[in-house]
């Protein structure tokens, strides 16, 4: 009869200690926050191979730093980066959007990283009500498509577009200017910016292709047109072999082009003397504006590799998510409502939604880079209209 006692009690003690033990847990895991779970993840999407993978390198990679640094603080509900690598395609972002929407705990994405694959992915992420918070697809229409999840957190090509034609116009004091484009939605659509803001001062306009690596037909018409400037509105792809090939040319045009093509990849792709004096414009902030220790830590996850472009508002976006599922918004529902109400400061800007998903414009700001004795180096901001 005791030892029936003894071992009911043993078996009642240790109930009550797996009890004990799954409430602390519970308690350990939550951070504080009553009824929070764990597992969650954030999926990055965009391009980590082929031409333009650096852009999204540089985001993914500032996306697992802010991942990284939370997780150190919450050892027992830690958070997930699923990385989805689209090669920046339009055509290979719907089964990854689908294979993203499918999985129940991906509460949100940083991306998708360009705006072609962007209008073929959000409506899959916005339907299935996952989170979008992109911190480099610029296309300013990607706000007008009624996505209830759709977040930018930097400027848009309605800001940049008219800020390069200033820059231009003001700075570089040219009076022609050649417009070419990748006819890609980010490419074509920043393009189209730039020549409304220099009306006639846009002497000639072309369409490139991309995957194009022989220009000279087009360095021709440039150089018959005799232009100040060449604006170039693509990526990096194609802008390094068109510059090469416009210098190897004898074209002394200022080449200036957007976010998509400041990257060093320009400087190596171009050759270090073609790429003198190149101006590259971005909705970004420069690495020295930062402060605090991001850069230094930014290295210890991109293999020593110093912050790109977008990396810092990657790192903004996903600490803004995290946020979120750190407070107990583990719900697409809830993680959204919350992203949809946040203000805060981060380290580019900051951060306050209006209702389209949009950036209050009073947090935009638009950078001009030069490429100076064989680095990107940050010239100024372009003043406002």
């Amino acid at each position: 009869m005791r030892q029936r006692l003894v071992r009911v009690v043993g078996v009642s003690a240790l109930a009550a200690a797996m009890v004990a033990g799954a409430a602390a847990c519970a308690s350990s895991n939550s951070g504080g926050t009553a009824g929070k779970n764990c597992g969650q993840k954030i999926a990055f999407f965009g391009a980590l191979t082929g031409g333009n993978a650096i852009l999204g390198i540089n985001i993914r990679d500032g996306a697992k730093l802010a991942i990284n640094q939370y997780n150190a603080k919450n050892k027992n509900c830690t958070v997930e980066l699923v990385e989805k690598d689209s090669e920046g395609s339009p055509e290979k972002a719907p089964p990854l959007a689908t294979a993203v929407a499918s999985d129940p705990k991906i509460l949100g994405v940083i991306g998708p990283a360009f705006s072609s694959e962007s209008k073929v992915a959000n409506p899959i992420f916005s339907s299935a009500g996952v989170v979008i918070l992109t911190a480099s697809a610029t296309d300013p229409t990607l706000a007008a498509r009624g996505w209830k999840t759709f977040h930018r957190g930097l400027g848009n090509d309605a800001s940049q577009g008219p800020a390069a034609a200033r820059y231009m116009k003001d700075t570089l004091k040219a009076q022609k200017v050649y417009v070419i484009d990748d006819a890609s939605d980010y490419g074509k659509g920043l393009a189209e910016q730039v020549k409304t803001a220099l009306g006639s001062a846009v002497i000639g306009s072309d369409v490139i292709q991309e995957k194009q690596v022989d220009f000279s037909a087009l360095v021709a018409k440039i150089q018959a047109a005799n232009p100040d400037a060449v604006f170039h509105g693509g990526y990096v792809r194609e802008g390094a072999p068109f510059l090469k090939q416009l210098r190897g040319a004898g074209v002394k045009a200022k080449y200036v082009a957007g976010d998509g093509v400041k990257t060093d990849d320009l400087i190596s792709g171009a050759g270090k003397d073609a790429a003198e004096g190149s101006v590259l414009t971005c909705p970004c902030v420069p690495g020295d504006k930062l402060g605090g220790s991001f850069p230094t830590d930014y290295k210890a996850v991109s293999g020593g590799r110093a912050p790109g472009t977008y990396s810092a508002e990657a790192y903004d976006a996903a600490n803004i998510l995290l946020k979120g599922i750190g407070a107990g918004n583990t719900t697409r529902a809830k993680l959204n409502d919350f992203v949809n109400k946040y203000e805060g400061q981060g380290i580019t800007t900051k951060f306050k939604f209006q209702a389209n998903g949009e950036l209050d414009p009073n947090s935009v700001a638009v950078w001009a880079y030069t490429v100076k004795d064989g680095q990107i180096v940050p010239d100024k901001e372009i003043p406002k209209a």
